[in-house]
């Protein structure tokens, strides 16, 4: 409970106004001296309700309790609930106006909930805040202001309800994603069944023939022993494969979006995919990387997996450098020995951005699955939509299609040498990037 509050005391609008119209009173009596005793009363009328008034405001010490209710931790980039219950003790109706002290990152200054509660009424306030980076949080106090019955006497309760609420990767996608993946159904991001290739090589059972399997698969050992009954083989998918995501922390993952860094976009979109990825029973590890290697989690199915994973990327940070991929190559060449789909999420600008690291980028694809994931610039899109009114207008835009252009061209240089990519908004990163995961074990391609 919390037992210390700070009580100031504020006059109303009200008050003012009514002060202001008592002194006008007297001011137009000097020329019409019956108004200078309908003034004093009215003088002493309102310091007696003033008075009243004071009173029945700071009779009790704490009127109105204020409870914060918040989980001590917050997802980023998703809208996380936030519930304040207040408690009116008064005797009497009284209307508030609550001010949650929030952390500096919201940047919100005219942050207010108001509510009219009656006598003894409990009432549940919930608002929503929705981070944007990552860290720690930490809320302040609780500003409570009461207006008094006459409403001309404002109360001021400040309530020390100061804590630190880590915001970590976006765990409630991660949530969503599980439940959509553990049954195959994504059809509400566009996802589509994908016709198998082949054959699986884990083998699963031998079982009896029926109707509908496939003949292929007979076991003509297991049907001589079997008498004639005829026996096939049943095969399941591949499980225990390796899937990395591999985070550029470079420079060019500092550009904003919404709000959000692309980094956070890539973390986030990293955490639903190792969910995932481990519901499908494979193995699940991460690296990130910038102008040095920074961290290193091997791909594992252990239990604990999901926790180290969201730990290691909850504290990643750019550090503003030019990526080196020639040390990315070389981490991976050493680290990652058996053949995995290594998911890259990085972005480039320019062809020549890629042209530079594309030796490196090959030289992965050679040992490895690769998938190139990286993003489209939104606001070219509106700038490329919008009707060109002036010679600088038709510049800016043929700036942007310029630049768009170059996107599609990397896309198309990459596929060219074998190597998938997905070229993605920010927002519909993850979805598009589960769906590729899906997608390419479905095709056994791994």
């Amino acid at each position: 409970m919390l037992k210390r509050f700070y009580i100031s005391l504020y006059f109303s609008r009200r008050f003012y106004w009514v002060f202001v119209g008592i002194i006008l009173l007297f001011v137009v009596s000097y020329g019409i001296p019956f108004l200078y005793m309908v003034g004093q009363l009215l003088l002493l009328f309102f310091a007696v309700v003033t008075v009243l008034d004071y009173i029945v405001l700071f009779l009790r010490k704490n009127p109105v309790p204020v409870r914060r209710d918040i989980a001590d931790r917050m997802s980023n980039g998703d809208n996380n609930p936030v519930r304040m219950q207040v408690t009116n003790e008064y005797p009497f109706p009284v209307r508030l106006r609550i001010i949650d002290e929030l952390p500096d990152q919201f940047q919100q200054r005219n942050f207010s909930l108001y509510a009219d509660l009656k006598a003894g009424e409990v009432r549940r306030l919930d608002y929503r805040l929705r981070p944007t980076e990552r860290g720690e949080y930490v809320f302040h106090n609780i500003n409570v202001f009461i207006r008094s019955p006459f409403r001309l006497l404002t109360r001021r309760s400040i309530v020390p309800a100061e804590m630190t609420v880590r915001v970590l990767p976006s765990y409630l996608a991660l949530r969503q994603y599980s439940l959509l993946a553990a049954s195959n159904n994504l059809a509400e991001s566009g996802t589509k069944r994908i016709r198998k290739l082949g054959h699986s090589l884990e083998f699963e059972q031998i079982k009896e023939y029926v109707t509908g399997d496939d003949i292929r698969s007979l076991n003509w050992k297991a049907t001589a022993r079997k008498g004639g009954q005829l026996m096939v083989n049943t095969f399941t998918d591949e499980k225990s494969q390796q899937v990395y995501c591999l985070i550029d922390k470079g420079r060019v993952m500092k550009m904003p979006f919404d709000g959000m860094s692309l980094l956070d976009y890539a973390v986030n979109a990293s955490l639903v995919l190792s969910q995932v990825a481990l519901l499908r029973q494979d193995k699940a590890g991460l690296l990130t990387f910038g102008d040095t290697i920074g961290t290193f989690l091997p791909a594992s199915r252990h239990s604990m997996q999901m926790i180290h994973i969201l730990e290691t990327l909850y504290n990643q940070q750019t550090r503003w450098q030019e990526t080196d991929f020639e040390k990315l190559y070389a981490m991976v060449r050493t680290r990652i020995t058996q053949r995995s789909l290594i998911v890259l999420f990085t972005n480039f600008e320019s062809l020549s951005g890629l042209e530079r690291q594309m030796p490196y980028i090959r030289a992965i694809a050679r040992r490895h699955l690769l998938l190139v994931v990286f993003f489209e610039n939104t606001g070219l899109r509106q700038l490329r939509e919008q009707e060109a009114e002036d010679i600088e207008g038709v510049y800016v835009k043929t700036i942007a299609d310029k630049f768009a252009y170059e996107k599609r061209l990397i896309v198309k240089e990459l596929n060219q040498v074998g190597i998938a990519t997905i070229l993605t908004a920010p927002e519909n990163l993850t979805v598009q990037t589960v769906n590729k995961y899906l997608e390419i074990k479905a095709r056994l391609a791994i």
